[in-house]
């Protein structure tokens, strides 16, 4: 018996590994790790590893970006941090490299990350974003029903939430959903702000999903969010057939 229980965990497949890296400026990253690592767990055969940086400014650096190999080991990796006054191009760069062959997610501040005066970050990101609005309700719809990341969901709106800009689609991105936010003018009049909120993209062969909502953690729990986080991670490890817990 005891031979046949090894044999068949053996066979089993592993779960795919992922490095979900947050902190830094503006966001509960001490709750939204750990909502984060259950709901995709909860959702995928993957084990979510956590490197958590307590810093709270926008210049909170993560000792694992400084060795060459940093990645290594790692189906994909998440990055939810929020350091836009990190500009330390050799640094960055080394992030960059591990994603020539490392697939990548990246939520919500992780797109206002990183400006060190080129588009280096924004190619990988997909779409370059550098301020957002108020917190408004969001409007979400899916513009591409057919992608394996958007089958199936429906377009739903969210609690109050950031809507962030966005100031160039590179090529290489292919937009999933816009937002569309109602936003006060002081003049007391309102105006309807519609941008991409997700999106694919193509880094040299490597793929990339990328949101940016999630600046809430009641948010980051919706069960929606999750999902729509959970299927970004498959597609991008290119489990989206086959990586769902059954």
């Amino acid at each position: 018996m005891l031979i046949a229980v090894s044999a068949i965990a053996a066979d089993a497949p592993r779960p795919l590994r992922a490095l979900l890296i947050a902190g830094g400026c503006c966001h509960e990253y001490g709750k939204q790790k750990d909502v984060l690592k259950a709901g995709l767990e909860a959702r995928a055969h993957v084990q979510v590893d956590v490197i958590y940086s307590p810093d709270t400014t926008t210049k909170a650096r993560f000792e694992i970006y400084e060795k060459p190999d940093w990645a290594k080991g790692y189906d994909v990796i998440i990055h939810d941090d929020c350091t836009s006054d990190v500009k330390d191009q050799p640094y960055v760069q080394n992030i960059l490299n591990a994603h020539t062959t490392v697939p990548a997610v990246n939520l919500h501040c992780a797109m206002h990350a990183y400006r060190v005066g080129t588009d280096d970050w924004f190619k990988f990101v997909g779409i370059q974003s550098a301020a957002h609005g108020p917190q408004e309700p969001i409007a979400i719809t899916f513009v591409d029903a057919e992608h394996p990341i958007t089958k199936g969901l429906t377009n739903w709106t969210t609690i109050r939430e950031e809507l962030y800009n966005n100031i160039k689609q590179f090529e290489t991105a292919k937009p999933l959903a816009r937002g569309k936010q109602i936003v006060k003018q002081r003049d007391g009049s309102t105006k309807e702000v519609d941008y991409v909120v997700a999106w694919v993209n193509d880094y040299g062969g490597t793929r990339v999903f990328s949101t940016t909502l999630g600046h809430n953690t009641a948010t980051v729990g919706d069960e929606r969010y999750l999902e729509l986080v959970t299927r970004g991670l498959l597609w991008a490890t290119g489990k989206e057939k086959g990586g769902y817990r059954k």
